[in-house]
């Protein structure tokens, strides 16, 4: 059947069918400005759930609240499930703080070790439960990791 002859009606309900957002099954370790961004999220996700029912969109789009209803959901389970963590400065690499490593052709990368919705590798936060942080944890300026199959590094630790 062509797309011409379906009914807009099944594609909204289709749309409001939206699945769960995935919640980690790992800890939900945060940082203070971590824990922030959480509970800036589940504003706006009650907000935007607030507006649809006003608006009655209920019956009219039915995909804006799906999407409202989903987004309320997982900022909730993941407020629900916040761990804040202390940076606790003992010279090693630990969440919340910062690792620079140097790879073998010289190039250096700092990395800060956060929770899962607040890690942004672009710009240079990465999940505590990511490879390279569980590679890296633990481990002072000096040591040499492997991380990906190649060796780095760590020339600076900062909590």
């Amino acid at each position: 059947m062509s797309v011409a002859f379906t009914r807009e009606e099944d594609l909204e309900a289709t749309a409001a069918d939206l699945p769960d957002r995935p919640v980690s099954p790992h800890p939900n370790w945060v940082t203070a400005e971590g824990l922030a961004a959480i509970e800036a999220e589940l504003a706006a996700a009650r907000a935007a759930y607030a507006a649809a029912q006003a608006r009655g969109e209920i019956d009219a789009d039915r995909t804006a609240m799906a999407r409202a209803t989903r987004d309320l959901r997982y900022w909730s389970a993941r407020r629900a499930s916040a761990q804040p963590v202390e940076i606790a400065p003992d010279g090693r690499v630990r969440f919340g703080g910062s690792v620079t490593i140097e790879r073998e052709d010289g190039r250096r990368r700092t990395w800060r070790i956060v929770g899962e919705d607040q890690a942004d590798p672009a710009a240079g936060s990465v999940s505590h439960v990511s490879p390279l942080a569980v590679a890296l944890t633990g481990r002072r300026a000096g040591d040499e990791v492997t991380v990906a199959g190649r060796p780095v590094l760590i020339v600076a630790v900062d909590t």
